[in-house]
């Protein structure tokens, strides 16, 4: 049984000079003060001890003890009476607080102890979070519904089933419902919620992440939200699934990565599965070839996308050269941004193989190109494959470094004309003076043709004082003219000279070129 009280029996009442308590800053202080106010003897235990407590204070702080242990259970009912009465009067509240732990408020995303919190933030960060349990709870209300709605379940309005439905309207407002979520979790937590767990057209597929091998020397460190679409794209690719979610899907990864050419070939096959017309494909894939100029896998793209559409206008010529049309203003825009890329070029040339260009105006264009770059190697290399490579007018597979009787002798003069233009507005340009060996080539002439036009840009050669050379291109064409006439000395002299003095930077090369003549 608890001691009886012999003192007097309530607290002293507070002195009216005293300073009133200070208030609470943080959440700790007034957690602390709560504490404090539910064990109103605990603080003159801790700050003078048990046994300098005086006997009242002493003894209510004992009887609390007592409360507390639960030991008053096993008290006969006289005692308990005592025992409540003696609390009673020293004012012990009958519950009281537990004593605060040093962590129990955890860490905020920035490590900052929440119990630091102002009481006003502290409001605010629980009042996030029970928004965040309200919105939880409601985006679990949506996926039973919809999962009903899915299965035809129906719900009884008196006799009447009515089956559950899931509208455009109840998704678009679970898609902003979690964008809210995501936006309180980062808020509270710094943790992201991925894309596509926000988007409910995507809750049925289980993403297959990118497993790397153990000890793996080199894991690629992939960015989040790319790691996260390729998981969706692995699912969807190994379910087989060719639909507009997975379109939408390889359009996100190729903003990401557009080199990814697993996912070109992935997108092809979704557009030949739901026949997407090829217009609008090509449309959208115009935006995407001007943003990534430089990028193989779009023109490997765009040329599966023509040969699909090909057969569908390959009856109607019309068709054809309008496609033609549309497809050479798209190309001379990209060339705008480069006029070298190979890519461009390349798909230039299937093109033409494609859709039978070999016109005035596809020869019109390069040679444009030309007149604005002399020194543009990738025109010389198209007008070159227009000239020589037409069916009509040259023998299919024709070695571009072998002579073509197929082809007329009018084609092979235009060239050869043409050449000597541009090297008269750019002797010591190399482009014009390969371009035309290449047609001396294909036109079965001996180089001798061009003799007296390559000696105009050498004068005096071998003559120290005197020696002009205004394009040492001419000068390596006129040791192959020489060498071919049998006139070993002059070639020898062109090699040597262009070693020592107009290209002493290939003297290596010369200098073999001079024993070769032996």
């Amino acid at each position: 049984m608890p001691p009886k009280n012999k003192g007097g029996g309530r607290a002293k009442a507070a002195d009216p000079q005293q300073e009133p308590p200070k208030q609470p800053q943080t959440i700790r202080e007034l957690e602390w003060q709560r504490y404090y106010d539910t064990n109103p003897y605990q603080k003159a235990y801790e700050e003078v001890g048990l046994s300098r407590m005086t006997p009242n204070d002493r003894h209510a702080f004992l009887n609390q003890e007592y409360l507390k242990s639960g030991a008053a259970k096993s008290l006969s009912n006289k005692s308990q009476k005592e025992l409540w009465k003696q609390l009673n009067e020293s004012n012990v509240p009958l519950r009281s607080l537990p004593r605060p732990r040093d962590n129990q408020w955890g860490r905020d995303k920035n490590g900052r102890d929440i119990g630091d919190y102002t009481v006003e933030e502290y409001r605010a960060r629980t009042a996030k979070t029970s928004k965040l349990l309200d919105l939880s709870f409601e985006s679990q209300t949506f996926k039973a519904k919809r999962e009903k709605a899915t299965s035809g379940d129906g719900y009884l309005v008196g006799d009447t089933v009515k089956p559950f439905t899931c509208t455009e309207e109840d998704v678009e407002q679970e898609k902003a419902r979690r964008k809210e979520m995501a936006d309180l979790k980062e808020d509270l937590y710094g943790a992201k919620t991925d894309p596509y767990a926000l988007d409910p057209e995507w809750d049925d597929v289980v993403p297959i992440p990118q497993v790397e091998p153990e000890g793996a020397l080199a894991a690629i460190a992939y960015p989040e939200d790319y790691a996260e679409a390729m998981s969706y794209l692995r699912a969807a690719m190994a379910a087989k699934e060719y639909t507009p979610r997975c379109l939408r899907l390889t359009e996100h990864i190729i903003s990401l990565n557009p080199a990814h050419y697993t996912v070109w070939l992935y997108r092809f096959a979704i557009v030949d599965a739901l026949n997407i017309s090829i217009p609008d494909e090509i449309e959208w894939l115009n935006d995407v070839s001007l943003t990534y100029i430089k990028n193989y896998q779009i023109w490997n793209h765009r040329q599966l996308l023509l040969d699909r559409l090909y057969p569908a206008l390959a009856a109607s010529r019309a068709d054809v050269e309008s496609l033609g049309r549309s497809e050479r203003r798209f190309l001379d825009r990209m060339l705008e941004e480069d006029t070298k890329n190979y890519h461009v070029w390349s798909y230039r040339q299937y093109l033409v193989r494609k859709l039978g260009l070999w016109d005035e105006a596809e020869r019109r264009g390069v040679e444009a190109l030309i007149r604005d770059d002399v020194r543009n190697n990738s025109a010389w290399s198209h007008r070159f494959f227009l000239a020589f490579s037409d069916p009509a007018a040259s023998t299919p597979g024709s070695h571009a470094t072998e002579h073509d009787p197929a082809v007329p002798a009018a084609v092979v003069d235009r060239e050869l004309a043409f050449a000597r233009d541009a090297v008269q507005r750019a002797p010591q340009n190399q482009s014009p003076w390969n371009y035309l060996r290449g047609a001396l080539v294909k036109g079965g002439r001996p180089l001798a043709d061009v003799r007296g036009f390559a000696e105009q840009f050498v004068r005096n050669l071998g003559i120290e004082e005197k020696e002009e050379v205004t394009s040492s291109h001419a000068l390596d064409l006129l040791a192959d003219i020489y060498k071919e006439a049998g006139e070993k000395e002059k070639a020898d002299l062109a090699l040597r000279r262009l070693a020592e003095k107009w290209d002493r930077i290939r003297r290596g090369y010369w200098e073999y070129r001079r024993k070769m003549l032996d």
